[in-house]
């Protein structure tokens, strides 16, 4: 380290007035404190002492420490005091409930005389309030957080020691006006619902994940005094991208912690521990229940089915026989666009409709008219391996040979899939083809664990006092469940076609499509009809992983980094060699990296156990490979947040491509293909996604760690390597959120 670095690191800027500051503040909360406990004793007081306390060694760290002096060499330093000053100290000094102890600690007469009537002013108690609203302190904090580092203001505040005292003053009391409506430290309480603190903090972690992006991937030095210093033999730009890597990460983790607890408290129905029989939390029933006719579900259905069917033979005729254009041919853009995006979004908003409407099983229904399917499908297969196999192969084949990118491949794969269900389910019992081989259905299925419907029950004794049970047999008027599922025992989305029989075929109207809270399902374990215990099926659990890295694999495919990465090994090996690249990258990102994950994982939660000498709370031994499984589910959100990003990057770059072609189809003539752009909302609407996931997954990864063992020390040590793994995952998909994508079926 240079002469200047080591001077920096001897440095402390001990200003007087602001340790006098300090001291004064610690001395009169100290006073007021004491006289507080002797009037009034709270279990939270010596937590809160702590934290005003922690509040003052954080401001004396940002202003007063080496770290002061470094702020003019490395721009890393200096954003390790923003965030200090921002992002700590403030909601630190919140927690505190600072108000009443100072006031409790000055003199009594000048808190009576001097103090009492200026804060009993009902003009500057208004201006208090309206500054602490969420929307006020939001954006006050918002427009100090870009402004202050906006390249000018920045500059500005580097060149003058005035104005960097302003940018720190800003950066501290707005980070105090954006923690009250979180903390709410009183002494009055707001009546605000306290869901608004789940996207008040998620906007907050966006508008940080834009400002630490701008740092790592702007590729230039956004501010020139930097590169004048150059200390500590570390260039400015890396130092930048260093000081963007500490700002995004802790950054979005200080946001995301509270948003799990605001989470936590909305979700659980009681602060009581669940355990692992009990049934998942359901979203309450308003009196007047909407009832689906059954009769009409069947006739819409089939109709839905029949548009789909129309639809796909389009599809395949303009594949076969149209141009092959993408941006000019139905095949090069509804499947690969349209379709995935639409079916993503209902199984956001309400399930899995794509499988309700399945134009496949339709043709099989008809097939099944001459095809009596009278086998069992052999028992070595009644797994999700195959699925899961096949699902691996489309990641894999989706780019090796551009099939988004062949119209005539598009055809024969939906021409392939007719055919694959005709012969499977025309030979086998039930929904095989749905249940064992399909492997959109398995990603829909898997999906669908986070949808807010599900196709359940009622009321449990409606069906204690049914003798029938048509749901899963069938009767004169509908067939039941081809999937085996018992709607009494069913729980979650999982191997659910939506296909509403079991509705159709219950004589008590007891079955329906109800609201469930996202991923509640996950949060328990109880056995489920025709899988089990979710703990005990490794199967499912490895189709998870895939679905889940797979989706980070498929979206990083098509972004410039990892493409000039495999064409340049293209270039080293051979023109025929990008197939076998390709399968090393997706077999790499989405069959060993989860291999070592799980295996690392599962080693720290064996030792975590061993540590902890750790018991389930039913009492049962603690079993890694279960608490392992059950782990593996709590990403599930993580990996749907990261498809649905990735896949709103495609439907908002190309949602108007379907006009062309269908002008061409059925006008004969193609007009002018837009040009891809990517609108402004893009980027804040991906990250929200990718900060939902990352929400839901903490959820229901706490919430499982606290079923398996007692004691929130044990719970911690247990789910704290899945919570790295999904912040891992969080930072890799913003990472691939930040880079060029390549638009599909567009012209760019």
């Amino acid at each position: 380290m240079d002469s200047v670095a080591t001077a920096a690191l001897a440095s402390w800027n001990l200003d007087p007035a602001v340790t006098a500051i300090l001291i004064c503040g610690a001395v009169v909360y100290l006073r007021g404190w004491l006289r507080g406990r002797r009037l009034l004793h709270d279990e939270k007081d010596q937590a809160r002492l702590g934290a005003f306390f922690g509040a003052l060694g954080v401001v004396f760290l940002a202003l007063e420490s080496p770290l002061d002096a470094f702020d003019s060499l490395f721009l890393s330093a200096h954003m390790t005091q923003h965030l200090l000053l921002m992002m700590i100290a403030p909601p630190l000094l919140l927690l505190s409930h600072p108000v009443l102890p100072l006031l409790r600690g000055l003199p009594k007469r000048f808190v009576k005389e001097g103090l009492g009537p200026f804060l009993a002013w009902p003009w500057l108690q208004r201006v208090g309030h309206f500054l602490v609203t969420p929307v006020v302190a939001w954006i006050a904090f918002a427009v100090s957080t870009i402004g202050w580092h906006l390249p000018v203001f920045y500059e500005l505040a580097l060149s003058s020691p005035t104005w960097h005292g302003a940018q720190h003053a800003s950066f501290f009391w707005t980070g105090v006006l954006f923690w009250w409506p979180v903390v709410q430290p009183g002494p009055r309480r707001s009546r605000g619902a306290q869901w608004i603190q789940i996207p008040y903090l998620l906007s907050a972690d966006i508008v940080n994940t834009i400002v630490a992006a701008s740092f790592v991937f702007s590729g230039k030095l956004l501010y020139p005094s930097y590169d004048a210093v150059r200390a500590g033999g570390i260039s400015p730009v890396t130092d930048q991208t260093l000081a963007g890597a500490i700002m995004w990460v802790p950054g979005s983790v200080i946001y995301l912690v509270p948003t799990v607890v605001f989470a936590m408290n909305l979700l659980s129905t009681k602060r009581a521990r669940v355990t692992t029989s009990a049934p998942p939390k359901r979203v309450s029933e308003p009196r007047r229940r909407f009832k689906i006719s059954g009769r009409r579900v069947a006739l819409w259905r089939r109709v839905a089915q029949l548009a789909m069917l129309l639809v796909a033979m389009a599809v395949m005729a303009d594949g076969f026989f149209g141009p092959q254009v993408t941006p000019l041919n139905l095949a090069g853009v509804l499947p690969w666009i349209h379709w995935r995006a639409f079916s993503i979004i209902a199984l956001l908003v309400v399930g899995n409709l794509f499988c309700m409407v399945c134009p496949f099983t339709f043709v099989r229904d008809i097939g099944r008219k001459v095809m009596p399917a009278k086998w069992r499908w052999p028992r070595v297969l009644r797994t999700k391996w195959l699925a899961a196999a096949l699902l691996l192969v489309y990641l894999w084949a989706y780019e090796a040979f551009g099939l988004w990118n062949s119209p005539w491949a598009t055809a024969w794969i939906i021409a392939g899939y007719f055919l694959g269900a005709l012969i499977v389910d025309g030979l086998f019992r039930g929904a095989t083809f749905c249940k064992y081989v399909c492997p959109i259905g398995q990603f829909h299925f898997v999906t669908s664990l986070v949808s807010p419907r599900e196709v359940r029950v009622r009321s449990q004794a409606v069906c204690k006092s049914c003798r029938t049970h048509d749901c899963i047999r069938g009767n004169e008027s509908a067939r039941g469940c081809e999937l085996y599922l018992f709607q009494p025992k069913k729980v979650g989305n999982l191997d659910c076609t939506f296909c509403l029989d079991c509705v159709k075929a219950c004589p008590h109207e007891n079955v329906s499509l109800l609201p469930v809270l996202p991923a509640s399902t996950l949060t328990v374990d109880p056995y489920r009809s025709s899988i089990g215990r979710l703990s005990k099926r490794t199967d499912f659990a490895a189709l998870t992983l895939l679905i889940v890295f797979g989706a980070f694999v498929n979206a990083a495919g098509m972004v410039g980094p990892v493409m000039m990465w495999e064409h340049g090994w293209h270039a080293r090996l051979g023109a025929h060699m990008m197939p076998a690249i390709v399968a090393a990258f997706v077999v790499a990102g989405a069959v060993v990296l989860p291999m070592l994950t799980v295996a690392l994982c599962g080693g720290l939660n064996r030792l975590a156990g061993s540590m902890f000498n750790a018991k389930r709370l039913d009492g049962k031994p603690f079993n890694v490979g279960q608490t392992v499984r059950r782990f593996v589910f709590a990403l599930a959100p993580m990996g749907v947040a990261m498809w649905a990003a990735h896949l709103l990057y495609h439907f908002a770059t190309g949602w108007s491509a379907p006009s062309v072609a269908l002008g061409r189809v059925l006008a004969g003539v193609a007009g002018a293909v837009p040009m891809a752009f990517e609108p402004g909302w893009l980027t804040s609407a991906q990250i929200a996604l990718l900060d939902a996931g990352l929400l839901l997954t903490m959820y229901v990864g706490w919430r499982t760690a606290r079923q398996q063992v007692d004691g929130v020390r044990r719970a911690v040590g247990l789910v704290a390597p899945w919570m790295a793994v999904s912040c891992g995952l969080y930072c890799a998909g913003v990472w691939i959120l930040f880079q060029p994508m390549q638009m599909r079926g567009m012209i760019h």
